[in-house]
């Protein structure tokens, strides 16, 4: 399991990512702007998931990055956004990170989890048989 914090100022797209990575078996902080996230950002955290612009802010998750790698040094972090991404924005990301582009799916967040930070599912242990079906609406 793995403790992965969501930065993200579009609710429903932080709902979901949340929803997701907790059914995956992970622990999961989030936060709608760099201040809530930083006020959150104590303990051992494995990656930040954040937005790249937020609230308007063309570079607050990269702002945010760089000041929670400060605190934690081991920080994984996962940019996201819809912006291509240039170079020089490239440049500014901290040590350990990877970028996912919007909009993107719970495959490819799992994917580059796995992938770039080895973090992998682990989700909660399967229902006994019969169970499922039981509480599956029938089609």
């Amino acid at each position: 399991m793995a403790v992965i914090m969501i930065v993200e100022d579009e609710a429903q797209v932080r709902v979901l990512s949340e929803s997701f990575l907790q059914e995956q078996g992970h622990q999961t902080l989030s936060a709608a702007t760099p201040d809530e996230a930083l006020a959150v950002l104590e303990g051992d955290i494995d990656c930040l998931f954040t937005d790249i612009e937020l609230r308007g802010e063309l570079q607050a998750g990269l702002a945010l990055a760089q000041a929670a790698v400060a605190r934690q040094p081991d920080l994984r972090v996962l940019y996201t956004s819809c912006h291509s991404v240039t170079d020089g924005t490239k440049a500014l990301f901290v040590e350990n990170s990877a970028f996912l582009p919007k909009p993107y799916t719970i495959n490819q967040l799992q994917a580059i989890l796995a992938v770039d930070f080895a973090i992998k599912p682990h989700p909660a242990s399967p229902a006994p048989h019969g169970a499922a079906e039981a509480s599956q609406p029938g089609l």
